[in-house]
């Protein structure tokens, strides 16, 4: 039995493909199979594979929007202040950086390093801009966004009324 009688190919036009210029070659043919069904089985979760910080909404955030303010909390655990950039332009918060971590074990003769970059964009409005203040404690990042005047007077209360 040839090892491409064992790979289930369901896709007429896949198949074609695999008998014209994969079938020299089971293992190519193997590998991309392979490729294509963690691609699809990534793509039903709305990830990408082993992806970015991004799709994975890493770091996470929180909001807590009042009259006067937003605050946006990020939890950053095990990363440093130096390791974080906050950024504000056209009505865009904007929290990136880069986690740098090396290891080595000299007794047994190994080293381990992992790098990883995150952004996370959030749009703001009608914020006062020259009174943004960040601070950063415990790996945690609090960023205070005061509304600006003309933002504070669009806040307008609805009653609810009941039956």
């Amino acid at each position: 039995m040839a090892l491409r009688d064992l790979i289930p190919w369901n896709n007429g036009s896949r198949n074609m493909a695999v008998q014209r210029g994969e079938a020299g070659n089971p293992l190519l043919a193997l590998h991309r199979e392979m490729n294509r069904l963690f691609d699809d089985a990534f793509r039903s979760f709305d990830l990408s594979p082993f992806g970015s910080s991004t799709a994975m909404g890493w770091p996470n955030v929180e909001l807590d929007e009042s009259d006067k303010e937003v605050k946006v909390v990020a939890e950053l655990p095990g990363l440093e202040q130096k390791d974080v950039n906050v950024e504000l332009a056209n009505g865009v918060l904007t929290i990136s950086g880069e986690k740098k971590s090396e290891t080595e074990d000299k007794e047994r003769l190994f080293s381990e390093r992992y790098y990883g970059r995150f952004e996370r964009r959030i749009p703001v409005d009608d914020v006062d801009q020259d009174n943004v203040a960040a601070s950063f404690n415990n790996g945690v990042l609090t960023v205070t966004l005061p509304k600006s005047p003309a933002a504070q007077q669009k806040v307008r209360r609805i009653a609810i009324k009941g039956k």
